[in-house]
């Protein structure tokens, strides 16, 4: 595996692999690697001939009081992890190289970002859509995968996709999980034992909903009881518990449609997300 880190480097060895013939793959990541991740780069390589996986830790996604400074950050490991699973080029750019004295440009998806996540973190949306903009530019690759756990964001760079007229195939990966249902997440790290056993809350309040909801239950009352759940679990706050329309992301009153229960709630120094699918019976 190469590991580059200058964009002229870059673009010698994607025009490389593209001579060997065959698909190339991107998997974007912002390292402290796990097995979603890893999940996203096997179906990486059943899809393409080549993988190049970015580790690039996006300043501008962050806001003034998030933990872009507490990020974990473990380049060696994750190298590592992405050798061994067989990726052909490691995109690794310094924040000086992604983003040069001058850049001026920001990218924004109006409509899917606006809600949720876009609601609880102004500005995070602009920023990655703004690197992974970059990111198909420096890399151009065939296919694009990411993980369904940040739901919003992959409903975001879609859209970017289809509106900046990108030749990209764009691959959801299903969430994985512990086995104890809670979503695979960098920032799990963040929890202590405690925390992590009332954090098994979070897909349990999220699938008593969704029986519920398919069941035919009323909506709102639904989406408060999952609500009253995680505060009782012990979860101090939460951003939202939200049915939504599974494309456009708006919020539905009832199950008319094909549909995502969605949810990010926060316990100890840590924010987690989630989602599930509802399905109409």
């Amino acid at each position: 595996m190469q590991t580059i880190r200058q964009l002229k480097p870059l673009r010698k060895a994607i025009a490389a692999l593209r001579a060997e013939g065959g698909k190339v793959a991107l998997v974007p990541t912002m390292g402290a690697l796990h097995a979603g991740h890893m999940a996203l780069v096997a179906e990486a390589r059943r899809r393409a001939d080549h993988v190049v996986a970015s580790i690039f830790v996006n300043p501008k996604q962050f806001a003034p009081t998030e933990d872009l400074a507490a990020y974990p950050r473990r380049a060696a490991k994750d190298s590592a992890m992405l050798s061994e699973a067989g990726v052909s080029v490691l995109w690794m750019p310094d924040v000086e190289v992604m983003y040069p004295a001058g850049h001026a440009t920001n990218v924004s998806v109006g409509g899917v970002s606006d809600g949720l996540d876009g609601l609880a973190r102004p500005g995070h949306f602009d920023g990655v859509a703004t690197v992974v903009a970059k990111l198909f530019n420096q890399v151009r690759p065939d296919i694009a995968l990411f993980g369904e756990k940040d739901f919003q964001q992959l409903a975001v760079i879609r859209r970017l996709v289809v509106d900046l007229d990108f030749n990209i195939e764009i691959i959801g990966v299903p969430t994985e999980r512990e086995e104890d249902g809670l979503a695979l997440s960098s920032r799990n790290v963040y929890l202590t034992e405690e925390e992590r056993q009332q954090a098994r809350a979070l897909p349990r309040a999220l699938g008593a909903a969704v029986t519920a909801i398919e069941g035919g239950s009323d909506v709102a009352e639904a989406l408060a009881r999952a609500e009253a759940t995680l505060i009782e679990s012990g979860f101090q706050s939460v951003d939202y518990v939200s049915l939504c329309d599974a494309v456009t992301l708006q919020p539905i009153t009832c199950l008319d449609r094909p549909a995502r229960l969605l949810a990010a709630a926060r316990i100890g120094a840590a924010r987690l997300i989630d989602n599930v699918p509802v399905v109409r019976k």
